[in-house]
């Protein structure tokens, strides 16, 4: 780290502990926990995924107890979190460290990729590596600082509530006197299309519709499901995947 950044980091540790989110996995080593709120948060906001998550712990606590379960039941937890192949992945990913422990390489795993390895090794495993997901890039480039491991959780929630992408709050950041890029507003990102009447709204309608016994009179969507191995179309008939356990 230059000495440049050195202060640069201090002051948004010293932030980060007056005014950072006391998130319930922020509390905890465990890594199957926290695996299983990096794989939420993919694409989903945090405020929706605290419920869930610890939703989803009563009802799986252990990295046993998720790889023991169906199929058929992890897919249908996770409805209303979308992207439903994140459950599939992270239900792979339970069965595989069940069987053969957590890998050195997080990343053979299924699903997790190198953000989510670097995230797991860090808060979990305590390993010397900063995660870097849009919001640590963003702050990263906004500043021109370089920052350690120790900082992933402070750059996460500054990205997240300050640094914003178009507007940022610089009046409010604790790194706004040293930053080159103090004052700077952006063109917006382009955005996802709207999930109202999409293809994605579709898939997670003929989802429901078979996880609830129902015809989901939707063939597109039901091979697309099928393709992802969320669905299984057994004598013309598609239903979940793995009605009981292995």
């Amino acid at each position: 780290m230059s000495s440049r950044a050195k202060p640069v980091e201090a002051a948004l540790l010293t932030w980060f502990r007056a005014v950072g989110r006391d998130l319930p996995w922020r509390r905890m080593r465990d890594p199957y926990a926290i695996l299983v709120s990096e794989v939420m948060l993919q694409q989903t906001q945090v405020d929706r995924v605290v419920p869930r998550w610890e939703h989803w712990l009563g009802r799986w606590p252990t990295v046993e107890a998720l790889a023991a379960a169906p199929a058929a039941e992890v897919i249908v937890e996770w409805q209303g979190l979308g992207y439903n192949r994140r459950a599939l992945n992270l239900h792979r990913a339970a069965r595989v460290v069940a069987t053969h422990g957590w890998p050195d390489d997080l990343t053979e795993l299924p699903g997790v990729g190198p953000y989510t390895a670097a995230a797991v090794a860090n808060f979990a495993f305590g390993r010397d590596v900063l995660p870097v997901d849009t919001n640590v890039r963003r702050v990263q480039e906004r500043t021109g600082a370089a920052f350690g491991a120790a900082s992933a959780q402070a750059l996460f929630d500054l990205g997240a509530t300050v640094c914003l992408a178009r507007v940022p709050r610089c009046e409010e950041c604790p790194l706004s006197e040293a930053c080159p890029s103090r004052g700077r507003r952006y063109e917006a990102a382009r955005r996802q299309s709207p999930f109202e009447g999409s293809f994605r709204q579709r898939r997670a309608v003929a989802l429901r519709a078979i996880a609830a016994g129902r015809a989901p009179g939707d063939e597109e969507a039901v091979a697309s499901l099928a393709r992802d191995g969320l669905v299984v179309v057994a004598h013309g008939v598609p239903v979940l995947p793995e009605s009981a356990p292995r």
